[in-house]
């Protein structure tokens, strides 16, 4: 994606949820992360771990009449990983297997609730 983009869209378990056009989400593709350790000496070494990845700061709308609130807590209280896929505006999209890891407030001025996910490492599609 050139010069960056919205997300038109994310699938939670295979829901599909539109996303704010204004929300300002932020992606890890996870894998692994590199810190240096000083040794003693003056030398140094590299401690790798692998991290999650991470979808930060979707504001996803939600249709009380659907219960989607309901459908995203039950994903919460599964403890379980489910599939999700984020799909930009240029078409592209993105897929791992994730659970919701923040508290899930609904917005009523916007019609909108604020979740982020992580999990395993994400693929583009």
């Amino acid at each position: 994606m050139k010069g960056g983009g919205p997300i038109k869209s994310i699938s939670i378990n295979k829901r599909n949820f539109s996303v704010a056009g204004d929300s300002k989400p932020g992606r890890i593709q996870g894998g692994n992360k590199n810190s240096v350790s000083m040794n003693g000496d003056s030398t140094a070494r590299i401690i790798v771990e692998i991290g999650p990845s991470k979808i930060s700061g979707v504001a996803i709308q939600i249709d009380d009449d659907d219960k989607d609130q309901e459908f995203v807590q039950d994903i919460v209280n599964l403890g379980e990983f489910v599939d999700v896929t984020i799909t930009y505006t240029d078409g592209k999209s993105w897929y791992a297997q994730m659970t919701v890891t923040e508290d899930l407030e609904y917005d009523p001025a916007t019609g909108t609730m604020e979740i982020t996910l992580e999990g395993t490492v994400l693929k583009q599609q």
